[in-house]
């Protein structure tokens, strides 16, 4: 039953999203939130067998490894599983009506929304119970190019160009990613995470492909220098594509990156790759910020903050602890929900005033006074404040580097805060004093509740999940990797 369960999480959105494809037009915003509803349905059980039995292991069509595709739900996966499924149900509740509100390419942009986040979760799912590099490949590559078709959703010249960017460094970065894979497949004979594992040696393959996949996958994750990308991506998609970019499509390269890592390089003691890719974690925390401070509209500031909260994923690499990598997956679970939260609200923003200058937004929480409180709420998580979830992570980030005697993550988590707090306090102010003089073409236009609660409750996960940290910090306990136990 719990393989059935494993398979379901990567074909029913699978098969859902062909269903939409092939529906009317008009019945694909229908059907989408039920189609959202169906696709989490098997998550629940397999989240309980899997916190009472242990790992759930699939060789689909009974062929095991090197020669079949093997798909493992451990611990982390399913903590991947369950954000996901956490931000698709308040998107889902919240897209419908934002796309009937705020038309894209020419109306019919809510008709394609729905089959192709579909395509986007499958893919996701698919990476995060791969057990093998090709396989996690093919889900990485999937989704990449649905995010890609959901950015040009935004219509328009900028919104194109910013795809096709987003399209050609993606296809680019694949390459990279594949060269190396292919030299770990000659020097190790399998591409399956384990076996290759106890099969790989230090040599000039090994450390060619820990260069190749690390650069392509920090393409793929906007890592500073490679993050030019992100913020055209995310500032011109619809609200609720932006949400899905920031929350989880960067994450999931970022993911492959931390697996790979742990498990395959740093056994070989490749420490000093480690160090530089630390060193640009604090660059990407420090520039994302400055750039933030500099933006006057509220997405491009939102994304350049995602550049930023990126960053500390990346501390980890210098911090080889078994409590820096629960620290770090815990903010990247924190950082999705605020983020996501964050986006949307972005969009209820613009959506009200026609507007998403930071100057317009004088007086706004007058008139939206649930938006606002949801932008604080998200904002007291990535400034890391008590109580959430983005306090509790870089506290025991914190932790960590202190215990190994790292002062540099330790002054850039401090100073990151510190700049969160500058680039997210104006946006606040603006919104908090003076009178609303809006001058867009759907100016002074109300907010209906089903677009004002979805990001509310994101931020309440955000917020929540520094009260329940211990439960997915359990979770990741078992699945951590051999070398940080």
């Amino acid at each position: 039953m719990s393989e059935a369960l494993v398979v379901l999480m990567v074909l029913l959105p699978l098969l859902l999203a062909g269903m939409l494809l092939l529906a009317p037009g008009g019945w694909r915003q229908r059907m989408g939130l039920s189609a959202t509803l169906l696709s989490v349905a098997p998550l629940p059980p397999l989240l309980w067998s899997v916190w009472h039995s242990g790992v759930v292991e699939v060789a689909l069509g009974g062929w095991q490894p090197p020669l079949g595709i093997a798909l493992r739900a451990d611990g982390l996966a399913l903590l991947l599983l369950t954000l996901t499924a956490l931000i698709a149900l308040p998107l889902g509740l919240h897209a419908g009506p934002w796309f009937r509100a705020h038309a894209t390419v020419g109306g019919r942009g809510g008709e394609w929304f729905w089959p192709l986040w579909l395509f986007l979760w499958s893919s996701l799912n698919l990476l995060f119970l791969a057990a093998d590099l090709f396989n996690a490949y093919v889900g990485l590559e999937l989704g990449g190019l649905a995010a890609v078709a959901l950015v040009a959703l935004g219509g328009g010249r900028d919104a194109l160009q910013a795809a096709l960017r987003y399209l050609l460094l993606a296809l680019f970065a694949s390459m990279l990613y594949l060269l190396g894979v292919a030299l770990l497949y000659g020097a190790g004979g399998t591409l399956d995470l384990a076996l290759l594992g106890g099969r790989l040696e230090s040599g000039v393959a090994s450390r060619a492909a820990l260069v190749l996949i690390t650069l392509g996958l920090s393409l793929k994750g906007a890592l500073v220098p490679f993050h030019f990308w992100l913020p055209p991506a995310h500032a011109t998609a619809p609200a609720p594509v932006s949400a899905l970019l920031s929350a989880l499509v960067v994450k999931a390269p970022l993911v492959l990156l931390l697996r790979i890592w742990f498990e395959l390089f740093v056994p070989l003691g490749f420490g000093a790759a480690g160090e530089v890719l630390t060193l640009l974690g604090v660059v990407a925390i420090l520039w994302g910020s400055l750039q933030a401070l500099r933006q006057q509209r509220i997405k491009p500031l939102v994304a350049w903050s995602t550049v930023a909260q990126l960053g500390y994923l990346f501390l980890v690499f210098a911090i080889a602890t078994g409590l820096a990598w629960s620290a770090t997956l815990l903010h990247l679970t924190a950082h999705a929900l605020a983020k996501a939260a964050l986006f949307l609200a972005a969009g209820n923003i613009v959506l009200a005033l026609g507007d998403d200058r930071l100057s317009s937004l004088r007086g706004a929480s007058h008139g939206m006074p649930l938006t606002f409180f949801t932008v604080g709420l998200a904002g007291v998580s990535l400034m890391g404040l008590p109580p959430s979830g983005g306090f509790v992570a870089k506290w025991l980030l914190l932790q960590a580097a202190l215990e190994q005697g790292r002062w540099l993550p330790v002054v850039a988590i401090l100073a990151g805060s510190l700049l969160a707090a500058a680039y997210l306090f104006p946006l606040l102010r603006h919104a908090l004093t003076g009178t609303l003089k809006p001058t867009g073409e759907s100016a002074g236009r109300s907010l209906p509740l089903r677009l004002e609660l979805p990001p509310l409750l994101l931020a309440l996960l955000a917020l929540l999940l520094g009260v329940l940290a211990s439960w997915p910090l359990a979770l990741l306990k078992p699945a951590m990797p051999v070398v940080l136990s």
